[in-house]
């Protein structure tokens, strides 16, 4: 038996790698490998942010480890796994509600009034000594209108205040007459309220639905196209792009047919074709044939300059001009076509976005069974990536499949400030020399988000009621009231001013090691756990009080 050391720990009985081969050797677990394993099992951060805080109070220096959040498994299993359930509880607390979760807006106060007043004279006379030129009076002003705009903020008013310089050229107005091929909608006034019908005195049902992309081609079972070159990988691409504009469009139809403020959670998914779709949690209850009527009717007019052609490409490519202050052709340095002549004509939109004919729409009961599925059903996906969504089971043809998509993507443009705009011979919004012709960095153009660069999950505005983060400060507080009812305090700090946060020094000595950092991680989860197991074991040994019966003393009197 091995003796204990002079510390009165027993050594662990090291393993016999003598008689190992050196293949034998590298199979073996390397120790941060299986600290990060028990890292996973117990829900500990697998890659912590480093932070130092002092305390200005007391003068104390602290490292303290803050988790990542990171969204996806991939990358932390632990953190990808707390936002995916925060979501659930956000997704859960706004679906099937009986009461308007948001008060109506406060009226505005006296000094908010007086503030506005003040900021109007302030921007006529900051136009009238621009007119002028008085440039001393222009500078003094600018500076006063920023400092009115921030006690505006400071009295709690939102939205955003007009500009005080007029743009040098205005857009162009396009008609917003419906398009003849589109049916009709009819427009109901909306009403304010958020919360659906209830039937039958005590039902009061909510709705689930999915919005699909029309097709580009009959597709295979593993969603790959039976004809790839016929397939229309230019339509899918720019409907990609312009899907979540697509979905703001089909909401505002919706609320206009309905009649009322509907409210949704959603999430966008790719399709097996890897095309995007999104599922929506609607609160109330919603006629499946207006649902059907409202997509149909639903389109996109994209008014962008025409891009089926490419006109730069290779080494022949634009080149930026530092007297013209823009982009120029490279054989006859004329500069291309600014953004405001480019959409100035426009006879026909670039692009009209539309959903295809297969909608799904169901009815569901609160505090049921399936509701809770359909919930797990929207969340599923929200730990993984939109490859990794799309690639689970990939194969030569998928694989072939995405990297034709991810080609037609690389070569469409994504917003009017996208750099992709230079190889059809037009200078997007903002133009500058940083831009590399036909490189765009937005999320849109790779393969990792095929076209999806936006959020993976739509809330509207009144759906709970809260933020995400007062969802998660309410699972925090809840928590805390059981642990508290078992007699364990945690010390909590309110006054979070007198703590200054700031990056740890790179080279810092007192820094742990990344093996050390989660040992201790582990070791005070497993603390908090088992606080928390020993908090819900006496609450639930208190006694109940007794049940709130019909024949009480007071109803009998």
């Amino acid at each position: 038996m091995t003796e204990p050391d002079s510390t009165g720990v027993v050594p662990a009985v090291p393993l016999d790698v003598a008689g190992m081969t050196s293949a034998e050797r590298a199979r073996l677990p390397l120790s941060l490998d299986v600290i990060k394993a028990a890292a996973e099992q117990h829900g500990v951060c697998t890659r912590p942010v480093m932070r130092e805080v002092v305390d200005l109070d007391t003068g104390e220096v602290r490292i303290v480890a803050v988790r990542c959040n990171s969204t996806q498994a991939s990358k932390c299993p632990a953190c990808a796994d707390r936002n995916r359930r925060s979501r659930m509880a956000q997704c859960r607390e706004g679906w099937h509600l009986d009461n308007e979760p948001v008060a109506e807006r406060e009226a505005p106060t006296p000094d908010q009034v007086a503030l506005v007043t003040y900021r109007s004279d302030l921007t006529a006379e900051y136009r009238k000594a621009a007119a002028e030129g008085a440039v001393d009076q222009v500078d003094d002003l600018r500076e006063a209108i920023r400092e009115a705009d921030a006690d505006l903020r400071g009295e709690g008013v939102r939205g955003n205040l007009p500009a005080v310089e007029r743009p040098a050229k205005t857009a162009p107005i396009r008609s917003t007459r419906r398009r003849q091929d589109a049916p009709n909608l009819p427009r109901r006034k909306v009403d304010k309220r958020t919360v659906g019908r209830e039937f039958a005195g005590k039902y009061r049902p909510s709705t689930f639905i999915t919005l699909t992309l029309d097709s580009y081609g009959k597709v295979r079972d593993d969603g790959t196209p039976v004809a790839p070159d016929s397939y229309d990988y230019r339509r899918a691409a720019r409907d990609a792009v312009h899907f979540a504009s697509l979905v703001d469009r089909w909401w505002q139809n919706l609320r206009r047919v309905v009649g009322f403020d509907a409210q949704y959670f959603g999430t966008v998914e790719p399709q097996k074709r890897i095309t995007p779709h999104a599922h929506f949690a609607v609160r109330g209850s919603i006629p499946h044939q207006v649902i059907r009527d409202v997509t149909a009717a639903t389109y996109l007019q994209v008014w962008w300059p025409n891009h089926d052609e490419i006109k730069y490409s290779g080494d022949r490519m634009p080149v930026w001009d530092m007297r013209a202050k823009g982009f120029v052709d490279p054989d006859t340095n004329l500069p291309l076509a600014s953004w405001a002549d480019a959409v100035a004509d426009l006879e026909a939109p670039a692009h009209v976005a539309e959903f295809g004919p297969q909608v799904h729409s169901k009815g569901i009961l609160g505090g049921t069974e399936e509701a809770g599925r359909h919930i797990g059903y929207l969340t599923k996906y929200l730990v993984k990536s939109i490859a990794e969504v799309v690639h689970t089971d990939e194969s030569a043809r998928v694989s072939e499949h995405a990297g034709r998509l991810a080609a037609e993507l690389a070569v469409t443009p994504c917003s009017d400030r996208c750099a992709v705009w230079l190889i059809y011979g037009v200078q997007p919004k903002g133009t500058n020399s940083r831009m590399t012709p036909g490189r765009c960095r937005s999320k849109a153009h790779r393969r990792e988000t095929l076209g999806l660069p936006g959020r993976r999950v739509l809330v509207s505005r009144r759906w709970s009621g809260k933020t995400l983060a007062e969802h998660k400060a309410d699972r925090s507080a809840f928590v805390k009231e059981a642990l508290a009812a078992a007699g364990i305090a945690k010390e909590e700090h309110t006054d979070r001013t007198r703590l200054m946060w700031s990056p740890v020094r790179a080279g810092d000595p007192h820094v742990p090691g990344r093996a050390e950092l989660l040992m201790q991680m582990i070791a005070q989860r497993l603390k908090w756990r088992a606080e928390y197991e020993h908090a819900q074991a006496v609450i639930a040994a208190l006694p109940r009080p007794a049940p709130d019966v019909s024949a009480t003393p007071a109803m009998a009197a």
